[in-house]
């Protein structure tokens, strides 16, 4: 896989990234599912867009954690988005199958790299995981699922051969870093070690075929 280094210091510049990075596949019908505040609906104004989540303002509210197929036909979609949601959900890979169910064409996906937030803080044995640990109290929302970059491809993997989807694209976003310290920590961890130290998330498209 392929990095680019990019940071998102807000969630709105995350959206403005998959809005560009990714506008080559979002056109006339797009879900996003997952969609919180929906600030996607103002960047793809070009697009006939529907927002799906249990709360902040989707076109549709839904609860993704349930076992009921998304309301929607059989390749309504020109292009289905589903961005840092999964890893938020315990029916992952039901949910992952109604994204390729109502995709027409495209299905994109981002999973974080949750082995990179959390390697500090085991080594150093203090601090604690935003989504993780044992809150006193039972949180509105956390994380359901713990891997790392090499996982999460495989999982793409595994999904594109079983739903028949091509990968058109499979790369991973790190905040920029310094040239020497990228060199000397790809000299320390070579191949997918790197990617499951240092990278942010794991971006896919899938393309269903023709």
């Amino acid at each position: 896989m392929h990095t680019e280094f990019i940071h998102f210091p807000q969630r709105k510049n995350r959206s403005e990234y998959v809005a560009q990075r990714f506008q080559p596949y979002l056109t006339k019908r797009v879900a996003d599912i997952g969609c919180f505040q929906a600030p996607l609906r103002a960047l793809l104004p070009d697009c006939d867009y529907t927002g799906v989540d249990i709360a902040g303002d989707p076109d549709i509210q839904l609860n993704l954690d349930s076992t009921t197929p998304l309301p929607f036909q059989a390749g309504e979609f020109d292009s289905v988005l589903c961005i840092e949601v999964l890893e938020h959900l315990d029916n992952l890979h039901f949910v992952f199958a109604e994204l390729v169910r109502i995709s027409n064409r495209y299905v994109i996906v981002s999973l974080p790299n949750c082995w990179r937030d959390a390697r500090q803080k085991i080594e150093r044995g203090t601090g604690d995981f935003f989504h993780y640990g044992l809150p006193e109290e039972k949180p509105l929302d956390r994380h359901k699922w713990f891997f790392n970059c090499e996982q999460a491809e495989d999982f793409f993997s595994y999904q594109a051969k079983k739903h028949d989807l091509k990968i058109t694209e499979l790369f991973v976003t790190q905040k920029p870093k310094n040239a020497l310290v990228k060199a000397v920590r790809k000299l320390l961890y070579p191949g997918k070690r790197y990617n499951n130290r240092y990278a942010n998330t794991v971006w896919v498209v899938f393309e269903k075929q023709q």
